[in-house]
């Protein structure tokens, strides 16, 4: 049985190949081998949300995906979103909300969140909760989480 795999697949807008473990997780390929540090891993268990990503559009938990599940796909880390102008709207209202704290479950959230707002997600505050409540925070108590994806929701960005 061969341990190793070649793998092909876009991350970031980048074309990539690369042979890895047949048992390497997607949020140690993309953190270890390509150096996106903004995915972070928490529980390894896929519940608190740390190393949540982008795969073909949807949201998914890099610890629970192997490397090679991805092949072929189209990955986009928090890294990768910096130019999208809902991830920036997100940002200026996590800042201005004081959303933030630590910052260990941002990238996760923001992730989340963009995906709940191109969605069609609205400012309704319950449903926001239910989105997000995969992505543990120990710092926030969400309330600020809540009102800044909201905002964003509504059209504003602060």
């Amino acid at each position: 049985m061969r341990d190793r795999r070649t793998i092909n697949l876009t991350v970031n807008g980048e074309t990539v190949t690369r042979e890895v473990p047949v048992r390497l997780n997607l949020v140690d390929f993309l953190r270890h081998d390509l150096g996106f540090t903004g995915t972070h891993v928490g529980c390894e268990h896929g519940v608190c949300g740390a190393c949540t990503v982008r795969v073909d559009g949807a949201a998914v938990r890099g610890c629970l995906m192997l490397a090679v599940q991805a092949d072929g796909a189209v990955v986009e880390t928090i890294e990768g979103l910096g130019g999208n102008p809902t991830v920036a709207a997100l940002q200026d209202a996590f800042v201005a909300y004081n959303a933030l704290q630590c910052g260990y479950c941002t990238p996760g959230m923001l992730i989340t969140a963009l995906g709940y707002l191109e969605d069609g997600g609205d400012a309704d505050r319950a449903a926001i909760r239910d989105e997000i409540s995969g992505n543990y925070c120990r710092c926030t108590g969400y309330q600020s989480i809540v009102d800044a994806i909201a905002e964003v929701a509504e059209g504003g960005t602060t």
